[in-house]
């Protein structure tokens, strides 16, 4: 159920709030839990049982471990331990979503034939896998305690927010919030204007880019400017319809006393790719420090070493994104930029103009997401020769013309959403005092009815990494 939906807006979201409210303090977990549970398995309901199995498993394997330890069980029992639970978690995703991917590759090889099941992966497994990941990597680190509870063990793992999407939140940061948190009126309102950007971001801008993005990627004959035009629509695309995802999942949370963290945090004005990742889908960034990178020695070992963590934690980024060849090479593509900056271009950026630099990184990301975007790895470098006049149709034509013109407006309006300028204009209304803040709720209300109107009026789109 995306939260771009009539009925999720009019009658789930309120439902779901006048419940919580409404429960005695020791229910309300539960409460939460049989909401989030009803929200995934609303549109297929068959995977309940693979989100409870997820549940019930990693509560019995953290119990374990949190017993190991208090008991004194041996190093080599408590690590088997962490070791079988985290194999069962990885094998599971793999199964549902890379089971494909790997037969396909196989049958590449002479006299293999093998038939590919297409499985439909249960909807945000990559997410709910990690934090399930994050709980049994805590508990064997000592981060954190091993829950006993398992109504709020279950909720840590179902709740609806950040069920689908995420933020990916890591336990050791989580766990505290299941028994001690509260909400006020004024981090209510927060959470409400937060949903209220997020749907504004998902229905006027995120959708909006996506139509024109699909509507040049069907062309059948492509100029240079229709693939640079067309690659800046799924550049804004992407941006606008995951931090509408985050906002709306931070405003729910907040609504309900939880803080899930930050996500995102204006990645488009970087000045070197190694900040863009410090900005963009932060939470599946730290994850990957926190878990991969730092144990495999992160940057204090020698330098193939630094260059063999640096790759596999690229490698993994990308295999997680999806499983295709053209995923794979966006990781190591990212890996290679970070080590070219790290050794090469580290004495050298600095010494360049914020405005060259800027170019520099937004050029790179958009190469990234051809990749990223492009239905396999062949039709990325065809995509790519176009954008630098390699097979492409002229280096300006009508298309051209005619994306570039209708959309201009759209544009403008999305380069300026990816700025700091619109925070920090509201920042400068709040200084006017009461007047100001009625401008900026006067300016939240016409957003909610402009997204209500383009909800009633459009057709369905969900949300970009409901696929991952």
């Amino acid at each position: 159920m995306p939260f771009s939906n009539l009925f999720f807006i009019f009658m789930f979201l309120p439902l779901s709030l006048i419940l919580y409210y409404v429960s005695p303090v020791k229910i309300k977990n539960v409460t939460l839990t049989v909401v989030s549970l009803i929200f995934y398995s609303w549109g297929t309901p068959k995977y309940i049982f693979f989100m409870l199995f997820s549940i019930l498993f990693n509560y019995f394997a953290g119990l374990e471990l949190g017993k190991l330890k208090e008991n004194f069980g041996s190093e080599k029992r408590i690590k088997m331990t962490m070791i079988f639970a985290v194999l069962a978690n990885i094998l599971l995703l793999c199964f549902f979503k890379y089971w494909g991917f790997v037969v396909d590759n196989l049958n590449l090889i002479p006299f293999v034939k093998l038939s590919n099941p297409g499985l439909a992966a249960p909807i945000g497994i990559s997410f709910f896998t990690f934090q399930v990941l994050s709980y049994i990597f805590d508990v064997y680190r000592d981060k954190a305690p091993a829950q006993k509870n398992v109504i709020d063990f279950a909720l840590y793992v179902s709740f609806f927010p950040k069920l689908i999407q995420g933020p990916i939140c890591e336990y050791n940061k989580f766990f505290t919030q299941l028994k001690d948190r509260s909400v006020n009126i004024y981090q209510f309102g927060e959470g409400a204007r937060l949903f209220i950007l997020g749907l504004a971001k998902k229905m006027i801008l995120a959708d909006n880019f996506s139509q024109s993005y699909t509507q040049v990627s069907a062309l059948t004959s492509m100029s240079t400017g229709s693939a640079w035009l067309g690659c800046i629509f799924y550049t804004l695309d992407i941006y606008f319809d995951w931090t509408s995802y985050t906002d709306m999942a931070t405003g729910i949370a907040k609504m309900f006393g939880f803080d899930v963290g930050k996500n995102f945090d204006y990645p488009y004005s970087s000045l070197t790719v190694a900040e863009f990742w410090r900005r963009w889908h932060i939470s599946l960034g730290a994850w990957f420090r926190n878990y991969v990178y730092i144990p495999l020695g992160g940057n204090r070992v020698s330098k193939p070493k630094y260059i063999r963590n640096i790759m596999t934690v690229w490698f993994l980024t990308g295999f997680w994104h999806g499983s295709g060849w053209n995923f794979i090479v966006w990781g190591l593509f990212y890996g290679c930029i970070l080590l070219l900056e790290n050794f090469v271009l580290k004495d050298i950026l600095p010494k360049i103009p914020n405005v060259a630099k800027r170019i520099y990184t937004m050029l790179m990301v958009m190469i990234g997401w051809v990749f990223f975007y492009s239905p396999n790895l062949g039709a990325a470098i065809r995509w790519l020769g176009k954008m630098f006049f390699i097979g492409s149709a002229g280096i300006w034509d009508t298309s051209a013309t005619y994306f570039f013109s209708g959309n201009l407006l759209l544009l403008i309006i999305g380069i300026i959403g990816c700025t700091q300028f619109i925070p920090k204009l509201s920042k400068r209304l709040t200084e006017f005092g009461t007047l100001g803040t009625a401008a900026i709720n006067v300016t939240y209300i016409i957003l909610l009815i402009g997204s209500i109107a383009y909800m009633v009026n459009s057709t369905y789109s969900s949300f970009l990494y409901f696929q991952f």
